[in-house]
């Protein structure tokens, strides 16, 4: 994904981070990555169903963030968390 791809979608994400769908989105993904205990590098304490659990519109730029790490990394291989990431993303993409 390139940054001017990326910059869209988080212009995008940041107008509508308080739709139920992209919470909805970005729930499943969180719970995705506690159930796969993936780690992120940035932030490798971070306790994913806790977070899902307490989601904030607040939120949803960072799991955002998250989402398009996971895309680009080549460490995580889980087919589960790529799929999750790449909801996330198609919810944001009709821009």
């Amino acid at each position: 994904m390139d940054d001017k791809k990326t910059k869209e979608l988080m212009a995008k994400c940041e107008s509508m981070k308080d739709d139920p769908v992209l919470m909805k989105e970005c729930k499943v993904m969180l719970d995705t990555m506690a159930e796969k205990k993936v780690e992120m590098e940035d932030d490798p304490d971070q306790n994913y169903t806790n977070m899902a659990e307490n989601i904030a519109a607040e939120d949803v730029p960072k799991v955002l963030e998250m989402a398009l790490k996971i895309a680009k990394s080549g460490k995580i291989k889980d087919a589960e968390i790529k799929i999750a990431a790449e909801r996330l993303f198609r919810t944001l993409e009709p821009l």
